[in-house]
């Protein structure tokens, strides 16, 4: 066995890059960023990790944990959390920043087409087809979380647990998540490794040691901040994040649009745990079924859209705020309120995101190799399987049947289908998408385009309205 002495490892790390040079590799990083977080964080790793050594295996992987355990969007939270190693605050700014601007403006141009033609045929059969093959997209969610979070028995009886709880109780997701934290904590202080799994990121290759990278081993100054600098910080990004909804409060009201859309997204943005997917189940069942922005088919449209488009999967909350926007304009012209719906809720839902890693991410990087941290965020995935099977379940009985209906006895209620309601057509192009995926290998952004084009050929057959 070789021995490499601590001179040599050093001597082995990349150059220093500049923040300039930093951004160019962001910007292909938000680029190439495609089908949700999963895929988001390959990509990160093959670039970060893999190509530039900029991060090494354990710290890349130490850095997702904190993230997967913050609410929001774990894939951008990341990067900046990654840009904020590499050049502090402005590091963390436009790694964060960049992974969303690509997204925000393909999603908002796909908003105004969909408003403005969303009921022509073509543009109705290509989201005909979109949605069936979302439902694909989801199940691999599943798989790929699942085959990575439940290693044990503990742990597939608490993914179990979650989607009973969430599916069939109605369950606060929250209490969810805190509840699997607790247990994932407990036992690993138990000394149990009942709750060890792998993150997103898991390389399957040639593992690159932390020594070996531009950030090494050491623990960079700037994660030893003085309690002036962390009292600065939280007031900032406070300030950035909830003046702006209390001015809409105050000069609107409480029960205007935008400042409902504020002050939900706001919400959203401190309660939903564990990924972009588990974020889309709160988001469906409470912009659908209590807000009536938009309805469970639209839902399932904006997520093709976010599917289709690079950066954070849950891009789809700003065609969400668009929708709620755009159909209660006020004085404005709809599509005007609908651009500012939909800018208002990205805001309030991603600069939380930079607060969550500028405050805490110097404290976390404290503690890398805690047992403890890292069995609370494994129990927190596997709770996440069973959420994100419930989402799959319920886009399953939105895209397949045209009618639902609630049953309910006691503390159980939850919607079936109704058997007579079957779309044959959406149920034949789903399964088409679940074969391209799981037994064709194919890519998700193939799957879409194809399933979109068979709802096009659909359409011009006449067996489609």
């Amino acid at each position: 066995m070789t021995t490499v002495t601590a001179e040599a490892a050093i001597s082995a790390r990349p150059e220093p890059v500049t923040l300039g040079q930093a951004f160019w590799v962001w910007l292909r990083v938000a680029m190439l960023s495609f089908g949700g977080p999963a895929g988001q964080i390959a990509v990160m790793h093959r670039i970060l990790v893999d190509e530039k050594r900029w991060i090494g295996e354990q710290r890349f992987l130490h850095a997702l944990n904190y993230c997967m355990l913050l609410p929001g969007p774990e894939a951008q939270q990341l990067a900046t959390y990654i840009g904020w190693l590499m050049h502090r605050t402005k590091g963390g700014i436009v790694a964060g920043v960049l992974f969303v601007i690509p997204g925000a403006v393909a999603i908002m141009a796909l908003s105004w087409v969909y408003v403005l033609y969303g009921r022509v045929g073509v543009v109705s059969a290509l989201f005909f087809g979109l949605k069936c093959a979302v439902l694909a997209v989801v199940l691999q969610a599943v798989v790929r979380i699942g085959g990575r979070a439940l290693k044990s028995t503990p742990a597939r009886a608490l993914a179990a647990l979650a989607f009973v709880l969430i599916f069939f109780v109605g369950a606060p997701f929250p209490l969810i998540v805190l509840g699997a934290g607790l247990i994932g904590w407990w036992s690993a202080r138990q000394g149990s490794t009942a709750f060890r799994g792998g993150g997103h990121g898991a390389s399957k290759g040639a593992v690159v040691a932390d020594a070996d990278t531009l950030l090494g081993e050491e623990l960079p100054a700037h994660a030893r901040p003085t309690a002036a600098e962390t009292i600065r910080t939280a007031l900032v990004w406070l300030a950035l994040w909830l003046v702006p909804v209390a001015a809409l409060l105050i000069a609107l009201g409480p029960d205007d649009v935008f400042s409902r859309i504020a002050t939900f997204f706001s919400t959203m943005a401190m309660v939903t745990f564990g990924g972009a997917y588990a974020v889309l189940a709160y988001v469906a069942q409470q912009a659908v079924e209590n807000y009536g922005w938009l309805g469970p088919k639209e839902m399932l449209d904006g997520l093709g859209m976010a599917e289709t488009t690079p950066g954070p999967l849950i891009m789809v909350l700003q065609f969400v705020g668009f929708l709620g926007a755009y159909r209660d304009s006020g004085g404005l012209s709809p599509l005007v309120a609908g651009t500012l719906g939909g800018l208002l809720a990205t805001w309030v839902t991603f600069v939380p995101c930079f607060l969550w890693i500028f405050l805490g991410a110097p404290f976390i990087e404290r503690l890398r190799g805690n047992a403890a941290v890292a069995g609370a965020l494994s129990a927190i995935t596997a709770a996440v399987v069973g959420v994100v099977l419930n989402l799959a379940v319920w886009f399953a009985l939105h895209t397949l049947f045209r009618e639902t209906t609630m049953v309910a006895a006691g503390p159980i209620h939850f919607d079936a289908p109704v058997l007579s309601s079957l779309d044959p057509w959406a149920t034949l192009l789903a399964a088409a998408a679940v074969a391209a995926v799981f037994w064709l290998r194919a890519g998700i952004i193939t799957t879409l385009a194809a399933s979109s084009v068979a709802g096009l050929a659909l359409y011009f057959f006449g067996l489609i309205g």
